[in-house]
C-alpha cells in the first residue's frame, strides 16, 4: 500500500495533471489524496528520494559522457593502428 501511496503522490506532483483527475483515475478520494501528498512532504524519506533521484541523473549524465569518450578513443586507436602499417 505504501508504493501505491508513492506513486499516486509521484503521479500527482509530475504528471500535469491535476490532483482531481489523478485521484479519479486511482479511484481514490480527492481529499485522500491531498493527505498523502501532505505525508510525503513531511517524510523524511521523500527528501532522500529526490536527492537520489538528482544522484542517479548525475551518474547516468557521467556514464553518457564516459561512453562517448570512450567510442572517441577506440576509434583513435583504429586510425593510428591503420597509420602504422
Amino acid at each position: 500500500m505504501k508504493d501505491f501511496k508513492r506513486d499516486a503522490v509521484r503521479i500527482a506532483t509530475h504528471s500535469g495533471l491535476t490532483r482531481r483527475q489523478v485521484a479519479s483515475d486511482l479511484g481514490v478520494g480527492f481529499s485522500t489524496l491531498g493527505k498523502w501528498m501532505r505525508d510525503y512532504s513531511t517524510d523524511p524519506t521523500a527528501a532522500e528520494d529526490a536527492e537520489l533521484r538528482r544522484e542517479n541523473e548525475r551518474l547516468r549524465k557521467e556514464n553518457r559522457i564516459l561512453r562517448e569518450e570512450r567510442e572517441v578513443l577506440k576509434k583513435a586507436a583504429i586510425l593510428f593502428a591503420s597509420q602504422k602499417q
